[in-house]
């Protein structure tokens, strides 16, 4: 039932006094989307995508549906320089312009590099799951557990599908200092990393001009990463600064994405940022191949599972700590068919978008395999400490979000979930938590299905709605505030 405003002014006096918990409808747990389990359908291209063939048409992820196979060995191509033993190298340079091949490559060796300059200034992947895994055609590779130290020197790629410091395979490090890098094709990111390897950097400054070439990038096999300072510039479509599938760490780093997204977690992987400026400004459109396609959504940070078989499903984390995250378009941040945790702690939030929300938990069309259509919703748990928050969430009916708004922290803004063909928003688990000295003034009409409040909530004039259990046979038995 419905009160008066009166009634909620009085309401709102009693909330900022703090009550106690409110918790009406005990809603069961939607769990993981089931679409996480469902591998039969075709994918599509994940933001940082693969390379569209020769004809333009659209390429499906490797691991996908469509009768598309991903090779049955590990495809590295050749090299002009390899390295194979232990060695100690300075003020050389490396270069290579034929197709599948890297300009140095280190094979199972200890190598220390310094004042070296590596120059991929040509050639083509003939195999682009060849390209994003396995190292083909890269600048430079390390494989085979190799062990690199490379110190002030640059690297540079001007190949299709020619990414620049390539870190693959279980055993194998690569270690990076004051090194710059940039990279001009399409498909060719900054620092990759694939197959279980790790990759840390120092002081590295990465610049990719290309489509789908993030400057931070993993691919199918993750690894562990970790960066230390530096700048990390993308201009290409599809090109975001972070393109996550393995498990990335960054701190006191400068990020910025000129034409895509900030950052992208897919599957079970996670993005730890500390004291970072991460900046996107996604386009609506992008092109593939000769065509331009409309993108799913428009946001700062996505998090996502894309069903292709390069990252397993589970749940995406991405903290951030102080430092600052920017959109200059859309949503902050967009959730789609994955389960996922995001912590937020003392950082600088601007959406610059007025029509952008804060966050988005929703199913997406299923056009790009990203799921079954109707079963790919988003479940979302959102934790903060003495963060500002500014902007609205939307939940539909195929999602869920647990949120606390920790001590210290500031909300103002509403919740709601968005009645579709798959339900109304008696269906939706929203549980909303505020913390003691948090802060949550709505600045319109919110619906929750669960509260629980030891801070203060300021209704602002607005109506704060407690779903019960009944909504859904259609009695009102619902708390309003």
């Amino acid at each position: 039932m419905r009160y008066t405003r009166v009634l909620a002014i009085l309401c709102a006096l009693s909330l900022q006094m703090g009550m106690t918990a409110y918790a009406a409808g005990q809603h069961a747990d939607i769990g993981t989307p089931a679409s996480l389990s469902d591998k039969s359908l075709p994918p599509g291209p994940p933001p940082d995508g693969k390379m569209a063939p020769p004809d333009g048409k659209m390429m499906p992820p490797p691991g996908g549906g469509q009768g598309f196979q991903p090779p049955d060995h590990v495809t590295q191509g050749t090299a002009k320089t390899v390295i194979a033993k232990n060695d100690s190298l300075s003020d050389r340079t490396y270069t290579s312009s034929g197709d599948d091949e890297n300009a140095l490559r280190v094979s199972g060796a200890r190598v220390s590099l310094s004042n070296v300059k590596i120059l991929k200034s040509g050639g083509t992947s003939s195999s682009t799951e060849g390209g994003d895994f396995y190292g083909m055609n890269a600048a430079f590779l390390a494989t085979d557990k190799a062990q690199v130290k490379i110190r002030d020197s640059a690297i540079e790629s001007n190949a299709k599908n020619g990414n620049a410091l390539f870190s693959y395979g279980r055993g194998t490090a690569v270690e990076a200092r004051n090194v710059k890098i940039t990279t001009h094709g399409d498909n060719s990111g900054g620092l990759q990393t694939t197959g279980s390897a790790r990759m840390d950097a120092q002081n590295v400054t990465v610049v990719t001009e290309g489509n789908s070439s993030a400057a931070i990038r993993s691919d199918r096999g993750g690894g562990n990463v970790h960066v230390k300072k530096g700048s990390f510039r993308t201009a290409g479509y599809g090109s975001p600064a972070i393109y996550c599938t393995a498990q990335i760490a960054v701190e006191n780093a400068s990020l910025a994405a000129e034409n895509s997204e900030a950052a992208v977690i897919e599957g079970k992987n996670s993005i730890a940022l500390k004291n970072c400026t991460l900046e996107g400004n996604m386009a609506d459109t992008r092109p593939m191949g000769d065509r331009t396609i409309e993108e799913e959504n428009v946001h700062g940070v996505m998090l996502y599972q894309s069903m292709s078989g390069d990252a397993e499903p589970g749940k995406a984390v991405f903290s951030m700590e102080g430092g600052s995250l920017t959109a200059h378009r859309g949503d902050l941040f967009y959730v789609t068919n994955t389960e996922c945790a995001i912590t937020l702690k003392k950082v600088v939030l601007k959406a610059e978008d007025s029509s952008g929300l804060f966050l988005r938990v929703n199913g997406n069309d299923g056009e790009r395999g990203w799921g079954r259509t109707g079963a790919n919703g988003g479940k979302c748990t959102l934790v903060t400490e003495n963060q500002e928050i500014a902007g609205d969430i939307e939940i539909d009916t195929l999602s869920s979000l647990d949120m606390t708004l920790g001590k210290g922290s500031r909300f103002t803004g509403s919740i709601n979930c968005m009645d579709s063909r798959y339900g109304t928003a008696a269906d939706s688990h929203i549980a909303m938590s505020v913390a003691k000295g948090a802060v949550w003034t709505l600045d319109n009409d919110s619906t929750v299905t669960t509260l629980k409040n030891e801070g203060q909530i300021n209704l602002n004039g607005y109506q704060l709605t407690v779903l019960s259990e009944n909504s859904k046979a259609g009695q009102q038995k619902d708390i309003v505030f």
